[in-house]
């Protein structure tokens, strides 16, 4: 059974936007540091934004101000709020916990931003 299932990815134009849904396992998500990971087609695996147990986040530099992470203490679901989109946004977005869990990397969701 997969502990994170990644939701919500799409295409859409530039200065559109998504949301993305991570849905935990309790045993992953309680008391976990989640984060939102992307893998651009030949390049690394890059952190986007992270949220702690006590829902303090951080971005990378590139997402400040356009993405927003949260998390719901109910659903055990992460969630990535991207707004005004770039082309440079394409990618796989994961979740994982932070630091991330070998085992628990998924399939991920493509986000595709093109016109």
């Amino acid at each position: 059974q997969a502990q994170l299932v990644e939701s919500g990815g799409g295409l859409v134009q530039p200065g559109g936007s998504l949301r993305l849904s991570c849905a935990a396992s309790l045993a992953v998500f309680r008391g976990s540091t989640m984060a939102w990971y992307r893998q651009a087609p030949g390049k690394e695996r890059e952190v986007v934004a992270q949220i702690t147990w006590r829902s303090q986040t951080s971005y990378v530099d590139s997402v400040k101000g356009r993405f927003s992470i949260s998390r719901s203490y109910d659903k055990n679901t992460v969630y990535l709020e991207m707004s005004s989109l770039i082309p440079d946004d394409t990618a796989v977005y994961y979740c994982n916990t932070h630091p991330p869990a070998q085992q628990f990397w998924g399939r991920g969701t493509q986000v595709t931003v093109s016109s």
